[in-house]
């Protein structure tokens, strides 16, 4: 990568941190330091802001280089990572965004308890909660690590640690000043810039080959090397029956999955209303609906003009795709334009990161605070206000986050996002379905629900090949898989609904109706909602 790239790159990245630490002390001047403001930035946001700052919470950088990275390297099957991450949105917005709104105030535990005894549901939802979003926060960290120091030149150990140190250094800043207000105005200018990249990227795209879709794929199909069987089922996950039942289960972690990301759900309580929550998840639909179609053409495009083995010969995994598109797009290697746009795609992809980080970190930290502390604080123990905790936990999630990017820096991570989706899908889902939908269900029943999907997800894990047992798994060396798939939605999702129904029918609490009855009403009208 030349000097230009580099220096561009560097101003480019130092402009959006300033932008956003600009944006981080106003808000840290003008907030009053309550729950509600730091949690739900005082669920002062339009549907339309809160909109785009969950299309910004979503499209992370795995989506925008990773998916269009994946279409690049396996065409059809590639691109059915983009169907599924929409997909999961119908889910949300039918089942969950106005009914959350309504029963909760800060977390997903909110809602459980709700009807329930509020301790022992708060900690496993706690507990979940913060599992689901150190595996979200690890891989984002490791793919900035990687990637940002790629991007500038630096690919030395000392690059990347940095990297590393200075991403995690941000994001505590950005949630423990800012709270949910910073991190929801670094969303909506992140969710504009990665908007206005994809679109320019795509229009550069479809000009090359004159707006004509069907010679961009045929010249995608043709400079893939595989031929007409790129653009048919089949390429990556069409080997083997277990490849097959792979499939099925990352595709079922996808779709159920968002509807139990704890970074997600927070967002429904930024807005003054459920109505308000489902408007905003409309706009988040258009948006992200957009965008994935746009992630389609950048992966094909760059199957097309740059071809599917430079791709690989770049990262093994697609994740340079669109960096090489880009600078192919504006002129290629040394032209001024190649350095532009190459540039401008490496500081939105910081700013992808960057954004997702603190969104995870501040949900995460609202875990910490209003579900495990309030829950395990002693009555005659000296007492911290939510708010403070919530702070401290932002900056040790943040070592944590750090310290583990460092230690798993030379891993292959890209399955701890699928892991994250289906340890929500597993655990969080359930429970969140149960509470809303189910007049029998009991305190029992949701703690074996949490704990019933969360464990198995993660055992199944370690003893699958992507810990070990194959080339590709995180120690190569050794092998004690037993579970033959990679990721563990099929078999842990059907359990935590199992695990939620046999807690519940052998429960000896009756479960109280009058309670149901309340949140019943509460969810489908907002009667006594904050």
């Amino acid at each position: 990568m030349s000097g230009d790239h580099q220096t561009l790159a560097l101003l480019l990245f130092s402009a959006f941190i300033a932008v956003t630490l600009a944006i981080t002390t106003w808000v840290s001047r003008n907030r009053h330091g309550s729950a509600e403001e730091f949690y739900a930035g005082g669920r002062l946001f339009s549907p339309m802001e809160n909109g785009f700052a969950i299309a910004g919470d979503y499209m992370s950088a795995a989506s925008f280089l990773g998916i269009s990275g994946v279409i690049a390297l396996y065409g059809y099957d590639g691109m059915l990572y983009s169907i599924g991450f929409l997909v999961a949105w119908l889910v949300v917005l039918l089942l969950v965004a106005e009914l959350v709104r309504n029963c909760g105030r800060f977390t997903l535990a909110d809602v459980v308890a709700a009807r329930m005894t509020e301790r022992p549901v708060r900690i496993a939802a706690g507990t979940s909660s913060v599992t689901v979003s150190v595996l979200y926060l690890l891989a984002q960290m490791v793919g900035a690590g990687s990637l940002v120091a790629l991007l500038l030149g630096g690919t030395s150990e000392a690059a990347r640690s940095w990297t590393v140190v200075g991403v995690g250094a941000l994001m505590v800043i950005y949630v423990s000043l800012g709270g949910m207000r910073a991190t929801t105005w670094i969303q909506i200018v992140k969710a504009v810039l990665l908007m206005a990249g994809a679109i320019a990227l795509t229009v550069l795209v479809l000009a090359r080959f004159h707006g004509d879709i069907n010679q961009l794929l045929n010249s995608a199909a043709e400079h893939s090397g595989h031929g007409k069987d790129f653009l048919a089922p089949g390429l990556r996950y069409g080997g083997d029956w277990i490849a097959r039942l792979d499939f099925i289960s990352l595709g079922l972690a996808l779709v159920l999955g968002t509807a139990g990301l704890p970074h997600i759900l927070s967002r429904f309580y930024t807005v003054p209303t459920a109505r308000a929550a489902r408007r905003s998840v409309v706009w988040s639909i258009g948006l992200i609906g957009s965008f994935y179609l746009m992630t389609i053409v950048l992966g094909f495009g760059a199957a097309a003009i740059l071809g599917t083995d430079e791709v690989r010969a770049s990262n093994a995994a697609g994740n340079t795709a669109v960096p090489l598109l880009a600078l192919d797009l504006g002129g290629g290697a040394g032209s001024t334009g190649g350095t532009v746009l190459f540039a401008v795609v490496a500081a939105v992809a910081f700013a992808t990161i960057l954004a997702v980080v603190a969104g995870i970190t501040l949900a995460s930290s609202a875990s910490v605070a209003h579900d495990l502390y309030a829950s395990l604080r002693r009555r005659h123990a000296k007492q911290y206000s939510e708010v403070t905790v919530a702070r401290v936990a932002a900056v040790g999630i943040g070592a944590v986050a750090i310290g583990l990017g460092l230690l798993a820096r030379d891993l292959n991570v890209a399955f701890l996002v699928g892991l994250a989706f289906a340890v929500a899908a597993s655990a969080n889902l359930p429970v969140l379905l149960y509470s809303l939908f189910w007049r029998n269900f009991t305190t029992r029943g949701a703690v074996w629900a949490v704990y019933g999907g969360l464990v198995p997800a993660v055992l199944l894990v370690l003893l699958s090949p992507v810990v070990s047992g194959s080339p590709d798994a995180l120690f190569p060396g050794v092998d004690f898989h037993v579970f033959p798939l990679q990721n563990p939605g099929v078999v842990s999702i059907p359990l935590g609904f199992l695990a939620g129904w046999i807690g519940t029918v052998t429960s000896s609490e009756p479960p109280d109706e009058a309670k149901h009855a309340e949140t019943e009403v509460r969810a489908l009208t907002g009667a006594g909602a904050v």
